[in-house]
């Protein structure tokens, strides 16, 4: 079957894992992207199943499996495989897609080690194969506006990055995104990091150094709950960057320091909240839309103005993936983009290792 062929039936896609990022985000994007249907889910839980089942497009149902190995046998159906399960199996599943001919997408991190990312490029590349990483905090709306301001050379020459991702959470909420178990892959380094870091490679370049701080500071807690990662960019760029779920008053999402000017920003990208609410993104329908009150600042001292948000757009990831399939267009987020930001993820997590012996 040659995958890349233009066709206009839709793309038929299969979804493992139907938890948070499953059911909030893959999902409500990939049913409401042109060219692509939610044809399977793969979850063993009933309730979740039954919920799936209604996740495609109005007036179809999803086929629903309770494991990845009925997915994999019946492999010729489907034109894609999207990984949304927990982060200890990414790589074993990311694997079993490519062996099976089938383009992959995997919720972030793609993989626990750069080496594993590398791995997983190198295979996807041998064979003809999509790689994508769903790095979808390239498309909130404050980075968008950023990069357009940074494009226009708003700011004058960056010095400075900061970019937060802090919540108030004081009591865990358990599960395997707050275990202290190294295979499960939480904390958030690994999960909000994931992002941060991502941010600040795609705006400022490579890293040179990377210095960080980690603790875990929630009774009960088991995994960091409260991170700090400072890098210096082959550009010359420090980027300081931010993830806690112990901040009862979150700093701003950017800050941003240029020789003319700077950007502040606070809040967050609004689609998330949409998503976990039910919305839908639609065609030519307002989406990722911030009101006025949340635009962030531009300039200097008192002469500052503020700068409308560009709307966020998270359904852009996977039109680009099925631009991809369909044209051969570039992904939009690859792997070796991953491996990069991993391979910061694995510096800052040993230099806070090193520094409590």
């Amino acid at each position: 079957m040659n995958r890349m062929d233009t066709t206009s039936a839709p793309l038929r896609v299969g979804l493992l894992g139907f938890g948070l990022a499953g059911s909030v985000f893959h999902a409500p994007l990939i049913a409401t992207t042109p060219g692509l249907a939610l044809d399977t889910v793969v979850t063993s839980d009933p309730e979740r199943q039954e919920r799936a089942r209604r996740a495609g497009a109005p007036g179809s149902e999803v086929r629903t499996l309770a494991s990845a190995d009925e997915l994999f046998a019946d492999a010729d159906r489907l034109d894609l495989v999207v990984v949304a399960t927990p982060n200890r199996t990414h790589v074993e599943l990311a694997h079993r897609a490519l062996d099976a001919g089938l383009p992959v997408v995997v919720d972030k991190p793609l993989a626990p080690t750069a080496a594993e990312a590398r791995e997983l490029a190198a295979k996807a590349e041998a064979r003809g194969l999509l790689l994508a990483p769903f790095q979808n905090r390239r498309w909130d709306n404050d980075f968008l506006t950023l990069r357009s301001l940074l494009a226009e050379d708003a700011l004058g020459e960056v010095h400075r990055f900061e970019s937060r991702f802090e919540r108030w959470r004081p009591r865990p909420k358990g599960g395997w995104r707050e275990s202290g178990d190294p295979m499960e892959v939480g904390g958030l380094l690994y999960d909000l990091g994931s992002h941060l870091v991502d941010q600040a490679l795609t705006l400022f370049g490579p890293a040179a150094s990377v210095y960080a701080e980690s603790d875990v500071r929630r009774q009960g807690a088991e995994a960091d709950d409260d991170t700090f990662i400072a890098l210096t960019h082959e550009s010359g760029v420090r980027s300081h960057l931010w993830m806690s779920a112990t901040a009862a008053q979150p700093g701003p999402r950017f800050r941003v320091l240029g020789s003319r000017a700077a950007y502040v920003k606070y809040g967050l990208d609004p689609q998330e909240n949409a998503l976990r609410e039910g919305a839908r993104p639609a065609q030519g329908e307002p989406w990722g839309v911030e009101p006025e009150s949340a635009w962030g600042t531009l300039g200097a001292l008192a002469e500052v103005r503020t700068v409308p948000t560009l709307d966020g757009d998270y359904p852009a990831f996977y039109e680009a993936v099925a631009a991809a399939l369909r044209e051969g267009t570039p992904p939009p987020v690859t792997a070796h983009e991953a491996a990069a930001a991993l391979q910061v993820l694995e510096t800052a997590r040993a230099f806070t290792r090193a520094r409590t012996l």
